[in-house]
């Protein structure tokens, strides 16, 4: 009687913990999410049209070769990121209320034709004007020690004038203007994939070096380190 009933409390045990890890695999599923119903299975994603297959192509690419990027490559790159697309000014990435706080610069280490240096993109005219002149290698890895920014042939830079936007929508603007630098972050990433280029984005870094580097006191988002990949 006594084994009988020892026997029982162990499958009661052993039931209640495969409950218990059961819960604990639903609540960790659930967790933050109000009102969760049962799984209702989605057909597949087609992967068939260009746009798919760039989708499912993106990587983060962290290691270069030591080949230069086209002007063409270039300008593609920064037209993505904040390229004019309208008569009205509209743009490639999405603006809350049209405000268009991004500024995009390029460190540029290696382009065909183009003297090494700093720029800033002018989106209006699809140019670059020079901030500073000389390979920025030692001076931007100095901001961001990092060996896939050190080997990439150019880095775009996302940086943002938040009172355009705060102008606007307040203490929202900060959010917003985060939520466009990576809409714009994204297109780059995208582009440099249809391009057949390497890139990886970088949040790791100083911002009072990276400011200083740019020569700007604007509030900087991402490092999108970009060159020819290595195979």
């Amino acid at each position: 009687m006594f084994r009988t009933n020892l026997r029982l409390v162990a499958v009661s045990a052993l039931i209640a913990l495969a409950a218990a890890m059961g819960n604990g695999a639903e609540t960790e599923r659930a967790e933050g999410i109000m009102g969760m119903s049962e799984e209702i299975a989605l057909p597949p994603a087609s992967i068939s049209g260009c746009l798919e297959k760039i989708l499912a192509g993106r990587r983060s690419v962290r290691e270069f070769t030591a080949d230069s990027l086209t002007q063409q490559e270039l300008s593609q790159l920064l037209w993505a990121a904040q390229g004019i697309t309208s008569t009205e000014g509209l743009r490639t990435a999405p603006s809350a209320g049209a405000t268009y706080p991004l500024e995009i610069y390029a460190a540029i280490k290696r382009a065909k034709g183009l003297t090494p240096g700093v720029y800033h993109y002018l989106p209006s005219s699809q140019a670059l004007e020079r901030v500073s002149a000389g390979d920025p290698t030692a001076e931007l890895s100095l901001a961001a020690p990092q060996e896939c920014v050190r080997e990439g042939a150019v880095a775009v830079i996302i940086s943002a004038v938040e009172s355009r936007t705060a102008a606007r929508y307040g203490d929202r603007a900060r959010r917003y203007v985060q939520m466009e630098a990576g809409h714009a972050a994204q297109n780059v990433l995208l582009q440099a994939e249809a391009l057949g280029l390497g890139a990886v984005p970088v949040g790791a870094f100083d911002d009072a070096n990276l400011q200083s580097f740019l020569k700007t006191q604007n509030n900087v988002y991402y490092i999108l380190s970009i060159g020819k990949p290595r195979k």
